[in-house]
């Protein structure tokens, strides 16, 4: 326990952020733009009397101030990398804050004019000991606007022994007349690989014992800031007795694991909605956040759709496993899902309910396979559709015998594999006459999409027939498509089995499959109809007189979202 214990003549125990805050230019990770600038500057003796560093929290705006004031003061200063030697007394005072002619002033709590005369008073003196006045200004656009004003004469011209270095988070708020007479540097956000690189470091000089992956969990939770992830880590030993244990910082943070993780896309390709219902269950029962689940997922979404267009490379076999089984349009969907379903989580009633139908929504919603190659599917549905529509519409009137019968349109429809071929040995036959003329097995008394509204049904079996399209009748084998995976459900195509044979009293045989459909089914012709009458209903309202002297007189807009056609008696059914 020694090695979490410093030596230190001042205090037995230092937190990490500020043990191991940078005292160089070079131990500073991820702004070596930054550094570089200031580097040539301190090389060829172009120092700027004013900078102006800005970023997010954590990002290193002060700590590169205090690194410039050194470089400018240092004794021993290395004149080859422009780094100060942080060994001599102008260093040491610096870093312990004691230095006369380095001052920090925090604008949060000094923001008044006053505060700033008696700043610009003192910068006008000679420095006492070294060769610069620095002077430091964190958090400037928490400053008045009287002091900005107080500050413009003194930066327009300053005297050559001071230099000036304001730190903000918020650069909008510092005035124009302020950033025109600065030079601004602006600081990156860290990337999580790198800060889980620099705090590996960290633990083998602390000699804690680590897993790689509790650290890249801490790197993304800082969001590309190292005083924040330092301070996760000195939690996270806490934490896990003296080690940073992966299970340990997921209680931390409240995070999904990634077994649960592959748990949830496991049961998401599989098409199972009720274990996505217990994982939910299970992860919300563990105290586990439900936005750190979806932002989880999200996470894994975006890494396999780079997996999935060779954007990125991955040794992980189940990485692969799951970016093979998916389409990447149907990735996109999944991404939008669960951006969406994060953003709404504080509308939803609970967080295990909108956990629950977030995941259901991603097994809801689901991409046709066509669209990846539109002239392929295309080529392959237009067969079927001639076929459909070549279709006669009367019912059969006297049994016949299945044996006499060729398939109508047979090169376009292959018999299921599961099923005897000889159960239907006209199969094989190619008829060459016009299908008018040939008899058929079943044949419909109506066009298929309106069989929705001509036979009871409701829920699924009513969205079947609403939403598929028919593609063949092959003797008493009906083949249609429908557009989405639910309705293809062996137990929703029996159903719409059964209800068919009912209707129709003849031994059918239904299946269905998973595709686009085009714009002849129930569905599509209703939502046609209704847009077409409501665009009717917005060209009348438009030439109403009276609507027409509101705009005009009143300025007044419609909006055509709110039109809604008159529902009449005779439509409804």
């Amino acid at each position: 326990m020694d090695s979490l214990f410093p030596q230190d003549p001042v205090s037995q125990h230092q937190v990490l952020a500020r043990k191991w805050r940078p005292r160089q230019f070079a131990s500073l990770v991820g702004q070596e733009h930054v550094v570089k600038a200031l580097r040539h500057g301190l090389k060829t003796g172009r120092i700027h009397h004013a900078y102006l560093l800005t970023g997010t929290r954590g990002v290193g705006k002060t700590t590169i101030a205090r690194i410039l004031a050194k470089a400018l003061n240092c004794e021993q200063i290395d004149r080859d990398d422009a780094d100060p030697c942080g060994k001599c007394s102008t260093c040491l005072q610096i870093d312990s804050g004691r230095y006369v002619d380095y001052l920090e002033l925090d604008a949060a709590s000094h923001r008044g004019v006053e505060e700033m005369a008696q700043l610009l008073e003192n910068a006008i003196y000679a420095p006492t000991l070294g060769r610069w006045k620095v002077y430091v200004i964190d958090e400037v656009h928490m400053l008045s606007n009287h002091a900005f004003n107080a500050m413009l004469k003194t930066l327009e011209e300053p005297p050559g022994h001071v230099v000036f270095v304001l730190a903000t988070t918020d650069p909008q708020k510092v005035p124009v007349t302020v950033l025109s007479r600065c030079l601004q540097l602006a600081l990156r956000n860290m990337t999580s690989q790198a800060i889980a690189a620099h705090l590996a470091m960290v633990l083998e000089h602390e000699q804690i014992t680590y897993e790689g992956e509790a650290l890249n969990l801490i790197g993304k939770a800082a969001a590309g800031s190292m005083r924040d992830a330092l301070s996760l880590l000195d939690q996270a030993i806490s934490h896990g007795a003296g080690e940073v244990k992966n299970a340990a910082v997921l209680a931390m943070l409240g995070a999904v694991d990634r077994d649960k993780l592959a748990h949830i896309m496991d049961a998401l390709l599989d098409g199972n909605p009720r274990q996505l219902r217990l994982l939910a269950e299970e992860v919300c029962a563990l105290g586990v956040d439900a936005g750190s689940v979806l932002q989880a997922l999200a996470h894994l979404v975006q890494d396999l759709s780079l997996l999935k267009m060779d954007a990125i490379e991955s040794s992980d076999p189940q990485m692969r496993q799951w970016a093979a089984a998916c389409e990447a349009e149907q990735l996109q969907i999944y991404w939008q899902i669960l951006i969406h379903g994060r953003r709404d989580l504080p509308l939803a009633p609970d967080q295990q309910s909108g956990l629950t139908m977030s995941l259901l929504r991603l097994h809801a919603f689901r991409p046709l396979a066509e669209h990846a190659n539109p002239a392929a599917a295309a080529a392959k549905h237009k067969p079927a559709a001639l076929a459909a529509q070549a279709l006669t519409l009367q019912p059969s009137t006297s049994p016949t015998s299945r044996k006499s019968l060729p398939k109508a349109e047979s090169k376009t429809a292959e018999p299921k594999a599961a099923e005897p071929r000889a159960a239907e040995p006209g199969a094989a036959e190619r008829g060459t006459q016009d299908t008018a003329t040939k008899p058929a097995s079943f044949v419909l008394d109506c066009e298929w999409s309106a069989l929705a509204s001509r036979i009871p049904c409701s829920g699924f079996v009513r969205q079947f027939l609403e939403q598929s399209e028919l593609l063949a009748i092959e003797g008493m084998h009906i083949r249609v498509r429908v557009p989405i995976r639910p309705l293809a459900e062996l137990a929703t195509v029996n159903k719409v089995k059964d209800l068919l044979v009912t209707h129709f009293q003849k031994p059918l045989r239904l299946s269905a499959e998973v595709g686009a459909v085009g714009v002849q089914t129930a569905a599509s012709i209703h939502d046609a109809q209704r847009r077409a009458e409501r665009d009717a209903a917005l060209q009348g309202l438009q030439s109403d007189p009276f609507v027409q002297a509101m705009v005009n007189e009143l300025g007044a807009q419609i909006d055509p979202d709110s039109v809604q056609p008159r529902q009449h008696e005779s439509r409804k059914h």
